[in-house]
């Protein structure tokens, strides 16, 4: 008798990612944890717990084949509603991991929440992985609180060394945080969306309800406006392009703590407030040239979403412009905290309609090959690796 077929038995990988911001927040974090997430989902292959705090009253988890929520008491921070935090939960983690053991947990914020995630991964033996996305030594230039920010930096690497490894977005950031005695580090990149963030979505009718003129010049902002985004020092650039440009004028798309300020010294900037979706995409695409002063930035996803929209780009030369800005050929990358090179940088480009065209093609060009799909592809092949390397 003829024996029966092998049966081929495809096991999935339980992982359990700990973040303390989850969208419908809109923050960088919550941004790429969320494409990554979804990206596993769709890939296959994973059953994915995701533990997060709670957002409101009416926030239900989610249950769905492959996929579940875990939610825990969070606060917000009173001197900042945009941040958040979860409740340490080391016991209840503990009974909820010794019942659906996952085969590694991911930490994405170091906070209470994910710092007893990582100590009850640990005390259950189940292996840890981590992300880097809070860039404390440029927040403390803004806060002048240096004694607690350096107190942050400690805990911070303290934690990121008890775990496997630590994902960073780009090889400048790698390279620091070596140097700042991390010891474990890998790069995982970021992806951008090329479909939502494309010119295609430029808007006359936007543009018309913001009384922009098909050939009046739109300089656009987006970011959340608080004080380490350097929003100041993009206004010295605009007022320097309304030198040039008298009828020139600023969209700055975004909220947080800072916006009143702004708001109240800067009474001609078009502020709109935070926009998700096509409208945000509509925003970029509806501009001519794109701002972005911070010197804050982990990595920066707004220039990426920028370059995808079309637009030529003036920034400071490092985090995600370091990576994928050449200066002149597909934005003006200037050295870090050089002001003078900033404000001369979208001067020129102002001043140049041939020159944004041409740049602005090449950093959708760009934009183009910074694919989610790879990056998430790219997590994978680091799960799996690490797995492999742990288990017997």
């Amino acid at each position: 008798m003829s024996k029966p077929p092998l049966q081929l038995v495809i096991s999935q990988t339980r992982l359990a990612v700990v973040t303390e911001t989850w969208p419908p927040e809109i923050n960088g974090v919550a941004h790429t944890i969320s494409h990554l997430v979804n990206g596993l989902r769709l890939r296959g292959g994973y059953h994915l717990q995701l533990v997060r705090p709670r957002q409101g009253g009416d926030d239900k988890a989610c249950r769905e084949d492959g996929f579940q929520e875990y939610l825990v008491t969070g606060l917000t921070l009173p001197f900042y509603k945009e941040v958040r935090l979860g409740f340490p939960q080391y016991h209840a983690l503990q009974r909820l991991w010794k019942k659906q053991r996952p085969d590694i947990v991911q930490i994405v914020t170091e906070g209470p929440l994910g710092y007893s995630a990582m100590k009850a991964a640990k005390k259950l033996g189940i292996p840890v992985i981590s992300d880097f996305h809070t860039n404390f030594d440029q927040y403390s230039r803004y806060y002048r609180l240096s004694g607690f920010f350096n107190l942050a930096k400690r805990y911070l690497r303290h934690v990121h060394n008890q775990t496997l490894v630590t994902l960073v977005p780009t090889r400048e950031l790698q390279q620091q945080l070596t140097a700042s005695g991390y010891t474990k580090l890998g790069i995982l990149e970021r992806g951008i969306d090329t479909v939502q963030f494309n010119p295609a979505r430029r808007s006359h009718a936007l543009r018309s309800r913001l009384g922009i003129r098909p050939e009046q010049l739109l300089v656009t902002l987006v970011s959340r406006m608080a004080q380490e985004k350097n929003l100041d020092l993009a206004f010295v650039a605009f007022r320097a392009i309304q030198q040039h440009v008298p009828d020139a004028r600023f969209l700055l798309v975004g909220d947080g703590p800072e916006r009143k300020r702004l708001q109240e010294a800067y009474p001609d900037g078009l502020f709109v407030g935070m926009q998700t979706g096509s409208a945000l995409a509509e925003h970029y695409a509806s501009g001519d040239v794109f701002l972005y002063p911070s010197t804050s930035e982990t990595f920066g996803n707004v220039v990426l979403e920028a370059m995808a929209s079309g637009l030529p780009v003036v920034t400071f030369d490092y985090a995600a412009a370091h990576e994928y800005l050449r200066y002149g050929q597909n934005g003006m990358a200037v050295p870090l905290d050089d002001n003078a090179a900033f404000v001369q940088a979208s001067v020129q480009l102002a001043l140049a309609p041939a020159l944004r065209q041409a740049q602005g093609l090449a950093a959708r060009d760009t934009a183009l090959t910074l694919s989610w799909t790879k990056v998430v592809e790219r997590l994978h092949q680091t799960l799996q690796t690490l797995l492999h390397e742990v288990r017997p």
